[in-house]
């Protein structure tokens, strides 16, 4: 029988690469992602194809090395047009390697790196620690973000952190995930938004293999979910999210979930995943007061050097634009880019032009006065009661939800504001503010009451 040599060379160069992917991606990720791929022989048209037996191992080696796979058959057989990866029928002929995987000896390849692509988490590169601003309102977040992605034995898992939209939340898990990743190429991390995590379930499910989706996720070091309340009312995802973490525990490994509120305020989820959740370290992401605002920007400008805003219009977007991080970033390179098209120069008018309807929303001015009356009337307290010397429960603490939004929502000092209800000292008001902080974690009523005053104050 005439001997194929194009059989023979693809098949030892098909021997070299599992040899290299071996070599990069690391045993334990090799065994369970690229050593089941088989060759099929070829057919003359530069085509190299690959099998695997499911269609879900097909779509994740497709989606992660398809790229590599085709780069290290080029630099073994400059012939190969393309690789293609397939799920494996029974109508196609494999070709078996020439020897054992252990025994050709790698052959060296140009700019092969060293860190694993195999669990690439997708971590966004601008999102690192040395670039998230910190400050008393996410301190104890961005602590535990570092101490989760330190390498050695966990201090704590899983971290729940939690905050309203565009806070940080997100920065901090891709920053968790680049920092864990340069402590230690070769371990291996995974980023899903929960949607994802429920798609690709889902799909596991109806192509009957929620084995490898079991594997995928269960075989690496760190795993970060976001945007868990999307899953709420989801049973079947929830059950495989409470068996994923319990793995993760089991194991001794690294999770960090993130939500819009704390375990204890979400609603449609499975009371065993929020036992779980709550059992390790919960870590809140508040509003950004101001200084961390005037911070934020001093940050962002000084990554575009050459552009000018000057003071008045940073203390403008600083004090109105107050929600979110990402509303504020947002403004700032509207200014910018506006300011480059037209080539104007940003000032107070160029900025009230530009941003009219971000700026006029928050620019309601809110007094202590205000807050008295709108907490009275939700409470059904007298206004007279908020600023007496009673200390009964029912008028304690709609005083202290008082005292938390004037901190919030005034620019007056804590003496004003101790003055404000009933000549009380500055400390009294720290006191309040840190306590309706607390319980707006762990109690549904009062975070629903706070949410509603600041919609009714704030509008």
């Amino acid at each position: 029988m005439p001997v194929d040599h194009e059989q023979v060379a693809v098949a030892a160069a098909w021997a070299r690469v599992r040899q290299n992917l071996r070599a990069s991606a690391g045993q334990r990720l090799f065994d369970r992602w690229l050593k089941p791929m088989e060759l099929v022989a070829p057919d003359g048209d530069g085509v190299v194809r690959l099998t695997l037996p499911s269609a879900f191992m097909t779509d994740w080696v497709r989606n992660h090395y398809a790229e590599r796979l085709t780069h290290e058959f080029r630099a073994q057989l400059p012939q190969v047009r393309d690789v293609v990866v397939e799920t494996a029928t029974a109508l196609q002929t494999r070709i078996v390697p020439p020897a054992p995987l252990a025994d050709p000896a790698p052959v060296p390849v140009a700019a092969v790196p060293q860190r694993a692509p195999v669990e690439h988490p997708a971590l966004d590169p601008r999102y690192r620690f040395d670039r998230f601003v910190v400050s008393a309102s996410n301190r104890v977040a961005f602590n535990a973000a570092r101490a989760v992605a330190e390498p050695g034995v966990p201090r704590f898992s899983p971290l729940f952190l939690h905050s309203g939209t565009g806070l940080g939340k997100t920065h901090l898990m891709h920053a968790i995930g680049h920092a864990f990743l340069d402590t230690d190429p070769a371990a291996s991390a995974v980023y899903l938004p929960a949607e994802r995590f429920m798609f690709e379930f889902v799909a596991a499910m109806r192509a009957r293999d929620t084995h490898g989706f079991k594997a995928r996720l269960r075989g690496v070091d760190l795993l970060m979910i976001d945007d868990l309340q999307f899953v709420a009312g989801k049973d079947a995802t929830q059950e495989e999210c409470l068996h994923t973490i319990n793995a993760f525990m089991d194991a001794g490994k690294r999770v960090v979930i993130a939500c819009d509120r704390s375990p204890a305020l979400l609603d449609g989820i499975d009371p065993r995943l929020l036992s779980r959740l709550g059992g390790g370290l919960v870590a809140d992401i508040k509003a950004p007061e101001t200084e961390l605002r005037h911070a934020i920007l001093a940050a962002k400008l000084a990554e575009v050097p050459g552009i000018a805003v000057p003071g008045d219009v940073v203390d403008l977007l600083a004090g109105r634009i107050r929600g979110s991080v990402r509303e504020l970033e947002g403004a700032l390179n509207r200014l910018i880019a506006y300011a480059s098209l037209t080539g104007d120069t940003i000032d107070m008018a160029f900025a009230h032009a530009t941003l009219g309807e971000m700026l006029a929303g928050p620019a309601k001015r809110v007094t202590i006065d205000d807050i008295q009356r709108a907490v009275s009337a939700h409470f059904e307290v007298k206004q007279l009661d908020l600023i007496s010397a009673r200390r009964a429960q029912v008028i304690a603490r709609p005083r202290q939800v008082a005292m938390y939004l004037a901190k919030r929502l005034t620019t007056r000092s804590l003496p004003e504001i101790g003055r404000k209800f009933g000549n009380r000292d500055h400390s009294t008001v720290i006191h309040a503010v840190r306590r309706i902080e607390e319980l707006r974690g762990v109690d549904r009523e009062i975070d629903t009451a706070v949410r509603t005053l600041l919609r009714s104050l704030e509008g």
